[in-house]
């Protein structure tokens, strides 16, 4: 889905994008660890969520409710996007299962913009708090390089100047001081790397991470109490060699060793 984004669309093309990307990580074992999550996890593709793009008041029920027949078999959901609006359908459905979510929030946005007006890619984690899906306290954003009002933000930030200039390790440390023992639900929007590392994005921020930043907090993030995470956000039609692709099918490989 990518009816909520503010400026490029092309983001529902997204996970076909991420699923063939992946080919090529099944040929060799993950680095540095040498881990298969294969033999250990049980993974199946669902598919994906079928909606009915002429209702688009309905695409909230329609996603939660997909979301709420996966988690009720007894599994957990790593989810492709889409544009990041459909984190906050899955977080409704989270919630129900595991009560307020301490978020970790990978973005060049805050994305609690427009003062909850309206529904759209910019406003979901608004939202979530009013509802009771997140618990600000314990949550936390990284990489974040578009204003905001610090004065009214209950999110911890890390933004992209200062996470760039941490160690990843440094990084991992305090995502998992703010986060504790509360189930965590990770979502990473794919702009939060530098257009270098992932340019086929609807909103691309100058300034972002790197591709091996970001690998290395997910894999120092061992023992987080993760209960969900998605990616989101990659929009193939402005991609170049598949970089975005690659690079959020990677994320998303690292997200599965992390599990």
């Amino acid at each position: 889905y990518d009816a909520a984004t503010s400026f490029r669309p092309g983001a529902r093309f997204g996970p076909k994008a991420i699923r063939e990307a992946s080919v090529q990580l099944a040929e060799l074992l993950a680095f540095p660890d040498g881990i298969d999550p294969f033999k250990t996890l049980a993974v199946t593709d669902y598919g994906d969520c079928e909606l009915d793009y002429g209702f688009h008041g309905n695409i909230v029920s329609e996603i939660e409710n997909h979301a709420d027949t996966i988690l009720d078999s007894g599994v957990e959901m790593l989810t492709f996007g889409g544009d990041h609006f459909v984190t906050y359908p899955l977080l409704r459905a989270h919630a129900k299962k595991h009560g307020p979510i301490a978020l970790v929030h990978f973005d060049a946005h805050t994305d609690t913009y427009s003062n909850g007006s309206r529904y759209d890619h910019g406003t979901m984690f608004y939202h979530a708090p009013m509802e009771g899906l997140i618990d600000v306290e314990h949550s936390i954003q990284i990489g974040i390089r578009t204003d905001f009002d610090q004065s009214k933000h209950e999110f911890a930030v890390i933004d992209a100047m200062a996470a760039n200039d941490l160690s990843a390790q440094t990084i991992a440390e305090q995502i998992l001081a703010r986060v504790g023992e509360l189930p965590v639900y990770v979502t990473f929007d794919i702009d939060c790397l530098d257009p270098a590392f992932a340019p086929g994005t609807g909103t691309p921020v100058c300034g972002g991470l790197t591709s091996d930043k970001v690998l290395k907090i997910l894999r120092a993030l061992k023992g987080v109490n993760m209960v969900g995470m998605d990616v989101v956000e990659v929009s193939p039609s402005y991609d170049q060699s598949e970089l975005t692709a690659i690079a959020a099918a990677t994320i998303a490989s690292e997200l599965l060793h992390l599990w």
